[in-house]
């Protein structure tokens, strides 16, 4: 960071905040990656003890810009005040020593470890640690009654559920001395009721005098959290207002510049067409003997995008595995069109590809991507075998290349970069990748997982186009998402899970959140 512009300060203690003061200022921040200008001019100023909303589409420049302000990069100009104070952030620990906290959308935990180690490590207050564990136990304690943030602290991490490992990193951030906290993407991965429990404790430490900076994609929860918003694009801010002068339709629009629709476009695809794919009587248990699946019925039909709602981890997961052969089910049926499967021949994934049946899992880095791999790579992944890019076993690099091309300008995907690395995408540009590459094919059954989790407006609209365009050319479309408003504007009909059973199906047209909500909570068919 430029050092005549930013005086260097002492990390000895934080500047103080006071109410109604500005904890945040960064003025004219520029950031450059080789001849990419991640942000241009910034200015952005935040409140003491509120909660401030940044907003954009992927690759707008939010997580530069607050890379910028926890120490992650440095600026190649501009200025930062800290609560009124002048500030040179060159890493994170200088961000930490002026009360800044940061919460990564991945989390920056060690699964082995358990939770009071995770929060000490790296500030252990002894080098003892028989006195460092019992000083930080105490001082926990302290922390998770003012807060109301609670966890086992020798619980191991790897075995936390998601919400609650969020929960151990707004610890770790507070226990710190944190008093401005940012949070990359906290709900991307969060059930609706984690997110409600976020959210509370959010607010609470907000009453408390933290002041909270939250990246999101989720413009409806900007609107019902924070207190004002900071609109980028291109690495600009083009709008930046109390929340009281926001609605989704502006925001929106200053994301995208341009009127952006994601809501229902009026047409539910075709009624009783074809039957593509009938499951009949489907169980499945885990490992450990609990059941994920109840003997669960499901039928797709050409012409129609069927929603599955329910919170997360009520066999929704699963359903998708069985359907697209990745997980044999110990009881029940399956046909699909001409061929019948059962729990002792199951389909696997190379004959449901066979059969026309594409699957866009719901963790692509995890199922979708090689996150090493190039963009062309993970782009033909389970489509190897095609004519079209292999011959007497010889693969032809060049033929694939020349493909993810085609797909990626078909998708949009930015940028148009076959050689780069799946990992150096956004979210949004890896969720288009993978949908290219398995709506490419053409096929006739369409198996969706959370297809819009992390991923910006823009991009929403555009995969929203997409689903439609394969339902309205005669594809059985199944979509699982844990988003209520994207059931509402994608389905055709809905069909409802809780505790691995279906509590309830209902047209389109019947369906609103509230009736929704009482069958995802209903205790049994």
């Amino acid at each position: 960071m430029d050092k005549a512009t930013l005086p260097s300060h002492t990390t000895a203690a934080a500047p103080t905040a006071t109410v109604g003061s500005v904890a945040v200022g960064m003025h004219g921040i520029e950031k450059r990656f080789g001849a990419v200008r991640a942000n241009q001019g910034v200015n952005l100023n935040v409140a003491t003890a509120t909660i401030h909303g940044i907003v954009g589409e992927n690759g707008a420049g939010k997580s530069t810009l607050m890379s910028v302000l926890y120490g992650m990069y440095q600026a190649d100009a501009g200025r930062i005040a800290i609560n009124g104070a002048a500030a040179t952030i060159h890493n994170a620990d200088d961000a930490i020593a002026l009360g800044i906290g940061m919460v990564h959308q991945h989390f920056m935990l060690v699964d082995t470890l358990s939770v009071l180690d995770n929060i000490m490590l790296g500030a252990e207050p002894h080098w003892l640690l028989s006195r460092a564990d019992k000083a930080t136990r105490g001082q926990l304690r302290d922390l998770m009654q003012r807060t109301g943030l609670h966890l086992d602290l020798d619980s191991l991490v790897r075995d936390l559920a998601v919400g609650d490992r969020q929960r151990l990193e707004i610890i770790k951030a507070l226990h710190r001395g944190a008093n401005i906290l940012i949070l990359d993407e906290p709900t991307a991965v969060l059930t609706p009721q984690e997110t409600a429990q976020l959210f509370e404790v959010l607010r609470g430490l907000r009453a408390r005098g933290t002041t909270l900076i939250i990246i999101t994609h989720k413009l409806k929860e900007v609107m019902g959290l924070c207190d004002a918003v900071t609109v980028m694009r291109a690495g600009e801010v083009v709008a930046d207002m109390p929340i009281a002068q926001a609605t989704l339709e502006i925001l929106a629009e200053a994301m995208v510049g341009r009127k952006v629709h994601i809501g229902r476009d009026g047409s539910v695809g075709v009624q009783d067409g074809a039957v593509l794919l009938q499951a009949s009587g489907i169980g499945v248990q885990d490992a450990l003997g609990v059941a994920r699946l109840r003997q669960l019925d499901i039928t797709l039909r050409a012409g129609e995008i069927v929603g599955v709602a329910g919170v997360s981890g009520n066999g929704q997961s699963e359903l998708l595995d069985v359907l697209a052969g990745l997980l044999s089910p110990d009881s029940g049926e399956l046909q699909v069109m001409a061929q019948t499967f059962n729990s002792a021949h199951w389909l696997d994934p190379k004959t449901a590809r066979q059969l026309g049946i594409a699957h866009v899992p719901e963790d692509r880095h995890a199922r979708a991507l090689v996150m090493a791999f190039a963009a062309w790579e993970s782009a033909v992944l389970g489509y190897g075998h095609l004519t079209s890019y292999t011959t007497g076993g010889w693969m032809h690099h060049s033929a694939m290349r020349t493909a993810t091309r085609d797909m990626m300008e078909a998708f949009d995907v930015r940028p148009r970069n076959t050689e780069l690395q799946s990992s150096h995408f956004s979210g949004g540009n890896q969720q288009k990748l993978v949908l290219s590459r398995e709506l490419g094919q053409a096929p006739t059954i369409l198996l969706v997982g959370q297809p819009t989790r992390g991923v910006d407006v823009g991009a929403i609209e555009f995969i929203y186009a997409q689903l439609r365009a394969m339902r309205d050319a005669g594809c059985a479309v199944l979509v699982v998402s844990s988003e209520l408003d994207e059931i509402l504007a994608l389905a055709s009909r809905v069909i409802v899970m809780n505790n691995g059973r279906v509590t309830g199906e209902l047209a389109i047209d019947d369906c609103n959140e509230t009736n929704l909500g009482l069958l995802m909570t209903a205790e049994n068919v």
